[in-house]
């Protein structure tokens, strides 16, 4: 683990990516805009392709009518789904790849093989009526969960570093059953005008309203809700070792095959008699939203103690200022810390900063995913990764989030105890303080040798912020002189060696 700050970078290697070494000799379907290239060919011939056939069913006017009404509820859930992700703001990219994939292949797919089953049930029962039935409640799930949840497993398997938990997952999840559920909402809305404009209905008794009310008003969360069960399974997933393989393989199916079935229940409701819909709505669907809402949001709760807990030793190390692990942790620092960039600097520094909270957030759960065993094999260089993003945005970033910490620490007891608190904001050596950079607040010290081989500037002890970087990189086994912040798993742990600060 880097000890000191900064570190710099490491040349380009002969005949590595840098100099085209690589890229010159790999395959050109191995190149990264040929696959981007064709991810968005294959979802823009799905655009269309699912544009006119929704268009065919429904005609040109209930096409309009029905995307007018289905429109309503996206903001407002992508809105949901974004703020469940603050915490650490996954890419544009993927949220852009999930509702898209939802909107265009997913509903396509539906469409396509709900439609052929249907028909072959059909013809082969010759019974129309039955066939509906049995394709609503059986063949429509697993289609359609299966088509969603492909969007879950690609950002899984290709954006594994994006992809880090439970949030993750149901942000994902959320996302691909809203754009399902938007294009799907413009078949039904534009079926029902139509059907209205056939019989001469309209106003509050006509079909157009009662689909509306269903869809849009009681159930715009029934897609998400299905498919977030998905999600969980990938995200839980996530958190597994790599040794877990099992649990791995299993946890996304049962998600999978759990938000089949109450896809199915939610469908078959219409079955079970004149209450029946209401008494699923009621009695299943209203309390698992409850349900799976306060459990995401107790994650992200989680997710802003992992961050307070595990910066800490980042601050020993002259990495971070004592008052970031705090305004870190805390969504309302961190939207001081922006406004105050954006008023002092502008709208550029408010991004710097928003990037700086986002990168520090993904460094601590880097590094408590290795505490617990679950890092990759490039612990290392991803963690040199972040660190260095941080260290190019500290002069802007850094004053912004030491003035959200003032504005929201708690205060200081009036006869507060000499030593060090653990968890309160402003005891213990401060940023450019004591030995070294100092401990973290209320953190143990703890001398320990250091046997590891570490490369550039090392931190001196007794000087001011303990920033004394040596000429010219050092590489090699170096005593450390300064304090050492605990755990210390041994060389070999989880996948990388000398986990130190």
């Amino acid at each position: 683990m880097a000890i000191s700050p900064p570190c710099p970078p490491y040349p380009p290697q002969p005949g590595g990516a840098a100099e085209g070494g690589v890229l010159r000799h790999a395959h050109w379907w191995q190149h990264k805009w040929v696959r981007y290239g064709a991810l968005i060919t294959l979802l823009a011939l799905s655009g269309l392709v699912i544009l006119a056939l929704v268009r065919e069913q429904t005609g040109t006017q209930g096409f309009l009518v029905g995307l007018g009404l289905a429109v309503l509820p996206v903001p407002l859930l992508i809105a949901a789904f974004r703020w469940l992700d603050r915490v650490e703001p996954g890419p544009w990219r993927n949220l852009l790849f999930a509702f898209a994939w939802g909107a265009c292949a997913a509903a396509l797919i539906a469409i396509v093989a709900n439609s052929f089953a249907t028909r072959w049930i059909a013809t082969a029962t010759a019974d129309p009526s039955s066939a509906d039935t049995l394709g609503a409640t059986v063949i429509a799930p697993v289609v359609e969960e299966s088509a969603k949840a492909a969007a879950v497993l690609l950002v899984f398997l290709f954006r594994r570093r994006d992809f880090t938990g439970i949030v993750d997952g149901v942000v994902i999840a959320g996302l691909t059953a809203t754009g399902f559920a938007f294009t799907e909402n413009i078949l039904y809305l534009g079926t029902a005008f139509g059907t209205d404009q056939l019989t001469g209905d309209s106003g509050i008794a006509s079909v157009t309203a009662a689909t509306f009310f269903v869809r849009i008003i009681m159930s715009p969360f029934a897609h998400p809700l299905f498919t977030v069960l998905t999600g969980l399974g990938f995200g839980i997933a996530a958190l597994s070792t790599d040794r877990q393989r099992v649990r791995r393989v299993l946890l996304p199916l049962a998600g999978l095959l759990l938000a089949m079935a109450m896809h199915a229940l939610w469908n078959g409701s219409a079955t079970f008699g004149e209450w029946g819909f209401l008494a699923v709505y009621l009695a299943i669907m209203v309390p698992a939203f409850a349900v799976l809402t306060w459990l995401v949001v107790w994650t992200r709760q989680r997710e802003l103690r992992t961050v307070r807990e595990e910066l800490p030793v980042y601050t020993a190390a002259g990495w971070l200022s004592p008052a970031e692990p705090y305004a870190l942790g805390s969504m309302r620092a961190r939207r001081l810390a922006r406004d105050h960039a954006r008023r002092h600097l502008g709208k550029p520094a408010a991004r710097e900063v928003a990037q700086y909270e986002a990168y520090a957030t993904s460094l601590a759960f880097l590094r408590h995913r290795g505490r617990r065993g679950r890092s990759e094999a490039d612990f290392v260089v991803r963690e040199r990764e972040l660190l260095n993003e941080l260290w190019r945005r500290k002069d802007v970033a850094r004053p912004a989030l030491d003035h959200a910490a003032r504005m929201t620490a708690p205060p200081i007891p009036v006869f507060a105890p000499p030593w060090p608190v653990p968890g309160m904001y402003g005891y213990g050596y401060g940023y450019g303080q004591g030995p070294g950079a100092g401990p973290a607040a209320g953190y143990p010290v703890r001398p320990y040798p250091q046997t590891g081989p570490q490369v550039g500037p090392h931190p001196q002890p007794g000087a001011p912020g303990g920033l004394h970087p040596q000429p010219g990189p050092q590489v090699g086994p170096h005593p450390q002189p300064g304090p050492q912040v605990g755990p210390h798993p041994q060389p070999g742990y989880s996948g990388y060696d000398h986990y130190q600060v």
